[in-house]
């Protein structure tokens, strides 16, 4: 088997990984909280940093009249197939085709990727905007509109008197490194056949 053909069946079968470890985390920092409240993303479902997190976010977010973080969403049942889908058609283009395909698989998981984070801001937007209008607390911004309490997509936000931080954790760098090593697989099959042919 040729080093390409590995990098491209690694590649392939790291995604898998998504399974095993987070996507993604929201922490919230505040003086009220020593222990600060956080919610681990998998792509198949919301968990706890600590215990009952996300049952304190839900109680304290309740006041400004947010929903409540649900215990599943359909992406969770979509992106898994994603997922176990590409993997196999990595691995099976690892082991019976030529390098052209190890770049057509790098496009669609990185356009997959793309969207799963556009995704997940479009579910952060709704989550921070959409308030229950009998809200027991309502706050506005300078201009009079009814202030969002929208996490960042990415780094670390004040929103009243919380520190938010929203930042990738060990499954998304997996995800990354998976997708580089096919699309390494793809140069260096190129450059070999390229050798070859010159040779």
């Amino acid at each position: 088997m040729t080093k390409p053909k590995i990098m491209m069946v690694s590649g392939a079968v790291i995604i898998l990984t998504l399974f095993l470890f987070p996507l993604w985390n929201i922490t919230l920092e505040a003086p009220q909280y020593p222990t600060p409240l956080g919610m681990d993303i998998y792509i198949y479902k919301f968990a706890d940093t600590h215990p009952h997190d996300i049952k304190n976010i839900n109680l304290m977010n309740h006041y400004v009249g947010m929903q409540e973080i649900p215990e599943t969403i359909p992406e969770f049942k979509i992106f898994p197939i994603v997922i176990i889908f590409m993997a196999l058609t990595g691995v099976l283009i690892g082991f019976f085709k030529n390098y052209k395909w190890y770049l057509g698989w790098f496009i669609i998981m990185s356009v997959l990727a793309c969207t799963g984070i556009y995704d997940f801001y479009l579910w952060e937007y709704e989550y921070g905007h959409n308030l229950d209008p009998k809200a027991i607390l309502k706050f506005t911004n300078p201009d009079g509109s009814v202030m969002g309490f929208q996490p960042p997509l990415l780094g670390s936000e004040d929103i009243l008197n919380f520190r938010v931080h929203s930042y990738p954790q060990l499954g998304a760098f997996f995800l990354g490194a998976g997708i580089l090593l096919c699309l390494f697989a793809y140069i260096t099959s190129k450059k070999n056949q390229k050798n070859t042919l010159l040779s």
